[in-house]
């Protein structure tokens, strides 16, 4: 009988047509690759409030599940902090998995079946990464080896070849081909041109100061992500300059200039890339705002300006251009963004995850006494290393996806911009949720690699760190965090869903 071709199989096929040198290798990283998404799966099913377990138990170093309807889930014990690819298999009443789409069938879950294509694209995404990056074994292992860290900041973010930590969609681009990720993807290391659309200028909504080299009489020129030029426009591109990928794929860094962030209409990890009319026309004063605010951080953080930012009436048709952290890195001094912080050979040292911890905490939590919640994740959050590697100060970039609380800001005299829809709320728990979730739960604990590493980490900060009822919440209160798996498991539109972990000293033992 004819077995039905799997995603594995499909890039495979691709990449000989495309790439032939990379087969074998792609090969040999799929179990690890099955791994690392399982892991991120396994996470989800013992930590996240998923409506069709009933509950769980831990048993002899183990995590069994029980599911609602009788079934049994059994695999590792579940550390949700850790990062390490630690579950080869997890059994289903007494079948094992080692493939987390195959699972996610067999569980036959609502809206399982579209997860588990999800989840099989992630496998394959992650393999073709993994097969990719170069030989590493001129990695610094020590903090006294700047010289062969990376140059630039595109570098620095093709360093992350895994994706995000934790979610198990961490490479899933269901919208690419294989060629569109060889073409496009950061951890690939292309060089792509931008397109350039010039729209007449009355039909265009600008913010900020848009430049020169942009304009043409009565124009405005909008860059265009050359995949979104190519299969979602319908009007013609020319050519623009030379562009590397950063990590958000959409965000593309020029040589000598800015970064610039184009609407991208292919599904990536779990969401659509495009930019709201809405985002562009608040783009100028939350920037000036957000400006304002990190300037009372005491010269420990700085947040990347948008320079400007511009749409012709469309999210599929927009553009953000913002400037390169690399402005605030002095000399000898490198910027880094968090989620490539493995790469510099620092993160296996307590006592530097202690002292980023503090820097990251005593920054964080002074915006969200201000009113400003950051959504700190390793992709937004940058921190400057000197010379040597110790974290000097943080770097915040994008904008879209803070929170603001008109009544903190109240209280500390600072005046709100004309800001609407999600972003502004006086919701407390909603102010803590998005700045612990996005910071401590991702940023810190995967800079810590686990939940013991975390607790220590954080138990060495804290005696630095000034007492607020935000930080008597964090050190009392379950730490949130975003379900990653319910939100694909669940209808479309149902916007961010959310779940406590168990304090980072417990995380191993946790059962429910």
């Amino acid at each position: 009988m004819h077995r039905p071709a799997t995603a594995e199989d499909e890039v495979a096929a691709e990449l000989a047509a495309v790439r032939p040198g990379l087969v074998t290798e792609f090969t040999r990283q799929l179990p690890g690759a099955r791994a690392a998404v399982l892991t991120r799966l396994w996470r989800g099913f013992a930590h996240e409030p998923l409506p069709w377990v009933e509950r769980r138990e831990s048993t002899g170093g183990g995590l069994t599940v029980r599911l609602a309807d009788g079934r049994r889930l059994h695999g590792p014990a579940a550390d949700p902090y850790a990062t390490a690819d630690r579950v080869p298999a997890v059994e289903l009443d007494g079948v094992s998995y080692d493939r987390p789409e195959r699972l996610m069938a067999a569980l036959a879950v609502p809206h399982g079946t579209v997860f588990a294509t999800e989840l099989a694209h992630s496998v394959a995404s992650l393999a073709l990464a993994r097969a990719g990056r170069p030989d590493r074994s001129d990695r610094p292992d020590r903090p006294d080896r700047p010289k062969e860290w990376p140059a630039t900041d595109w570098e620095w973010e093709q360093q992350v070849v895994d994706g995000h930590p934790y979610h198990p969609n961490c490479r899933s681009r269901p919208g690419f081909s294989v060629a569109d990720q060889l073409a496009y993807g950061p951890e690939h290391r292309p060089v792509v041109r931008l397109g350039l659309l010039a729209v007449p200028a009355e039909e265009c909504l600008v913010s900020g100061s848009w430049p020169r080299w942009l304009r043409e009489r009565g124009r405005v020129v909008l860059p265009v992500h050359p995949w979104q030029a190519e299969h979602v426009l319908e009007r013609g591109c020319v050519e623009g300059p030379a562009a590397h990928p950063l990590m958000p794929v959409r965000t593309l860094a020029l040589p000598e200039g800015p970064h610039v962030k184009t609407a991208l209409s292919a599904r990536l990890t779990s969401s659509v890339r495009d930019i709201s009319v809405g985002s562009v026309r608040m783009a100028a004063a939350l920037s000036a705002f957000a400006e304002d605010v990190a300037a009372r951080s005491g010269g420990l953080l700085h947040v990347t300006r948008t320079l400007g930012a511009a749409t012709a009436g469309s999210p599929d048709l927009a553009a953000v251009l913002r400037e390169s952290p690399r402005r605030y890195a002095g000399p000898g001094e490198h910027v880094v963004p968090v989620a490539a912080l493995p790469a510099t050979g620092l993160t296996g040292s307590a006592a530097w995850t202690a002292a980023f911890a503090r820097l990251a905490l005593t920054v964080g939590l002074r915006l969200l006494q201000l009113g400003v919640a950051l959504e700190a994740h390793g992709q937004n959050l940058l921190v400057v290393l000197s010379g040597r590697g110790e974290p000097l100060r943080l770097v915040y970039r994008d904008l879209a996806d803070i929170r603001v609380g008109p009544a903190r800001l109240a209280r500390h005299g600072i005046a709100l911009p004309e800001l609407s829809g999600r972003i502004v709320t006086d919701d407390v728990a909603a102010l803590r949720r998005k700045l612990f979730g996005s910071l401590v739960a991702g940023s810190l604990a995967a800079t810590a690699g686990s939940g013991p590493a975390l607790a220590a980490a954080l138990a060495a900060a804290g005696p630095d760190l000034p007492d607020t009822p935000d930080l008597r919440a964090l050190r009392e209160q379950p730490l949130p965090a975003k379900a990653l798996t319910l939100m694909r498991l669940s209808s479309a539109g149902g916007g961010d869903r959310w779940t406590h972990l168990p304090r980072p000293e417990a995380a191993t033992g946790h059962h429910t």
